[in-house]
């Protein structure tokens, strides 16, 4: 009887957020004020309809905004009913059948919600309602020309999904005989990783919704001059970093589960993750240029749109089974639902778009390439060039079945053949571009910016040199060198000027800087987070050793200056599976200095004893990871098959991460405004920068 509740309460949320988008966007239509007056009768009649329009307006936003409330309140009724026949065991639902089991530890019953196709939709569209609900709370009382529209385009989203739980997806489906157990959750998904890696691409993607709603919400309303831009700011910069953190531990789950020695193959659904960040991306650079000078508007507002719709498509390519990855869900009918509304949402925004180019003129021009305004255009291009790039890698394959019959896939050399160039460009950039004025950069400013960074860019090419001939990982790791420098550079410029000013210690005055500029110093901390993800990511290219070798109990392998001793295989049973641990002695081939124990594994799963998963034995330090793969074994193990691999540098791939998730706390935290001391800021900012742009 719960369970047919928790479908009604879905029922009933989908009837309100249809309301609520129509009466959202009713009562952003009859705001917009009242039409011109005209003399005599007709003059009274007009002024009669447009008090009654202007009386109206009122009432039909605030039953929006309450809208959002209801859905979101039914949509968590119905998250809770799911959770509870999760944790349960309620095998007679048809989810809770298919994606749990007795034995299964409830952390991992819990995490179930989004383990499988209707209840991750229903999670979706909790979390959706949660950041609808967090806007309207926020804008109730401000805003009032977007806010209507908002609500109504926020709605409009959450009917989609609605549509998708009620006709289609339905979480509470229910079997005629109850099972003694359920088929378990997939043995994949049995990994810490996995439990929180999920909820972070998901926070990323729907709270990229809410940008997007402020963008029609403009385009309808007309507000198109800069202060839209600044509310949504933080409102992108927020699911940006959870999508960030997202794609970073997805690529740790890939590296420790899936067992082939690296984090990111290129796959289909990681590429749909990673479009729109690449998209979102682009837009938080590009709206500085908004918000300072008035331009790239029409650029803004197509990001904003080109990001929400790579996230309906990749969520579409992760549902409907049109391309094959590890990570996809079922094959199920919801794909059909997607491609309408992607199609809709699509011819619906680019039409308002083209009737709101007018209002979308530029307040001003580029004045030279040599600017801020000029490197940041150009980061736009390139942004835009590398989406292109792996949105087509990533669907060539389905354009080749279409056209010839014949399924091509496109593999990872591919990619970074054609991407790998385009980065590298992007992170020159990501150098280049802060250390450049607005308007136009002179040579003295231009001599004086560049000549220690390129000086420890080019220093750096001749140690480079030493460990690869190969020019493309010298000239990346020079690269990095480069962009690190204009980080630190600007910091300890900052640091200097602050204490000259006001006599503070080094430690005060770094955190004065963050504290009062955290936008600009967040961001700085953001771009060396990038650059060491960059460091692993040609480390692990260029540098990886590997072996594949067969051993008896005793013998050992050397690689790369490690030597690998076999020594045992052993058994351990868990709630729900058995694992199956090898231990091997890692020590220093040179020395012989012993280096510890690693412990390789397989889990064999009582439900799925033919999809055994790998948990790989590590070593991890920062210069390079010990990275071993049990492949299998002979009888009672007196012999075990190996992969050995030696990663260089891959522990700053996520000591990276984790600096772009802090940098970007420090950008969107709350700080005081700068003081508008003219002598702080001419000596700080020098002829960079005017005051007021410092100040902002």
């Amino acid at each position: 009887m719960i369970f047919d509740f928790g479908y009604l309460v879905l029922v009933l949320a989908l009837l309100l957020s249809a309301y609520g988008a129509v009466v959202g966007f009713c009562g952003g239509m009859f705001g917009q004020g009242a039409s011109p007056g005209r003399g005599g009768a007709g003059a009274a009649q007009t002024h009669a309809i447009d008090g009654y329009a202007s009386g109206l307006s009122p009432r039909l936003t605030n039953s929006s905004f309450h809208a959002v409330y209801a859905v979101t309140a039914l949509v968590g009724v119905a998250a809770v009913i799911l959770w509870y026949g999760l944790l349960d065991d309620q095998f007679q639902i048809s989810y809770v059948w298919n994606s749990s089991e007795r034995s299964l530890p409830t952390f991992y019953k819990f995490a179930a919600i989004w383990g499988g196709q209707a209840g991750s939709l229903l999670f979706w569209t909790l979390l959706l309602g949660l950041f609808s609900t967090a806007t309207a709370l926020t804008y109730r009382r401000s805003q009032r020309a977007l806010m209507p529209y908002v609500n109504a385009t926020l709605l409009g989203a959450l009917l989609f999904f609605l549509v998708l739980l009620v006709f289609s997806a339905n979480p509470f489906e229910q079997i005629g005989v109850v099972p003694p157990d359920g088929r378990g959750l997939n043995p994949l998904l049995q990994n810490y990783w996995m439990v929180i890696h999920p909820v972070m691409l998901y926070l990323g993607w729907v709270g990229l919704t809410v940008p997007f709603a402020f963008a029609v919400a403009a385009l309808l309303s007309k507000q198109l001059d800069r202060r839209w831009v600044r509310t949504v700011r933080r409102w992108t910069l927020i699911p940006w970093m959870f999508l960030s953190a997202g794609i970073i531990m997805g690529s740790q789950w890939a590296y420790m589960e899936l067992g082939w020695g690296g984090y990111w193959a290129w796959d289909p659904v990681e590429n749909a993750s990673f479009l729109p960040w690449l998209t979102a991306t682009a837009f938080l650079h590009s709206v500085i240029i908004q918000e300072q000078r008035g331009i790239l508007k029409v650029w803004n507002v197509a990001l904003i749109w080109l990001t929400f719709t790579l996230v309906v498509l990749g969520t579409f390519t992760t549902r409907s089974g049109i391309l094959s990855s590890v990570h996809s869900f079922a094959q199920s009918p919801v794909g059909p639902y997607f491609l309408v509304f992607l199609s809709i949402t699509t011819i619906g925004f680019l039409l308002l778009l083209f009737r709101r180019l007018p209002f979308l003129q530029g307040e001003n021009e580029i004045d030279s390439i040599s600017s801020r305004e000029g490197a940041f255009l150009a980061n736009n291009w390139l942004f835009a060039g590398i989406t292109f790039v792996i949105l087509w890698g990533t669907f060539f394959p389905m354009f080749s079945e279409i056209l010839t019959g014949e399924r091509i896939s496109v593999a990872a050399p591919w990619f970074n053949r054609v991407a790998g160039p385009l980065f590298l460009l992007l992170f020159v950039l990501m150098g280049v571009g802060p250390l450049l004025g607005w308007r136009r950069t002179g040579a003295g400013a231009l001599r004086r910016q560049f000549t220690w960074p390129l000086l420890a860019g080019l220093v750096s090419v001749p140690f480079f040199l030493t460990t690869s001939r190969n020019p493309f990982p010298v000239v990346g790791l020079s690269v990095c060198v480069f962009v690190s420098a204009t980080i630190v550079q600007e910091f300890v410029r900052g640091a200097s000027a602050r204490r000259r000013s006001r006599g503070e210690p080094l430690h005060t005055a770094l955190w004065g800087l963050l504290r009062r500029n955290g936008r600009r110093y967040g961001g700085y901390v953001v771009h060396f987070g990038i650059v060491l993800i960059g460091v692993a990511v040609i480390g692990n290219e260029f540098y990886q050793s590997t072996t594949h070798v067969t051993l008896a109990a005793g013998q050992s392998v050397d690689l790369a200056g490690y030597t690998l001793t076999y020594t045992e295989l052993d058994s351990r049973r868990s709630s729900n599976h058995t694992e199956i641990r090898a231990s091997l002695l890692v020590s220093d081939s040179t020395s012989g200095r012993s280096l510890g124990t690693i412990a390789p594994r397989r889990n064999i799963y009582d439900k799925a004893p033919d999809q055994p998963t790998s948990e790989v034995g590590l070593r991890m330090t920062p210069a390079e990871d010990v990275y071993v793969i049990l492949n299998g074994w002979q009888g009672d193990g007196s012999s075990a098959t190996f992969t050995v691999y030696i990663n260089p540098l891959t522990m700053w791939m996520w000591i990276g991460g984790l600096l772009v998730v802090i940098g970007t706390v420090v950008s969107v935290w709350p700080h005081p405004q700068p003081a508008r001391s003219a002598r702080s800021v001419s000596s700080v900012f020098s002829d960079r920068a005017t005051p007021r742009q410092v100040l902002a």
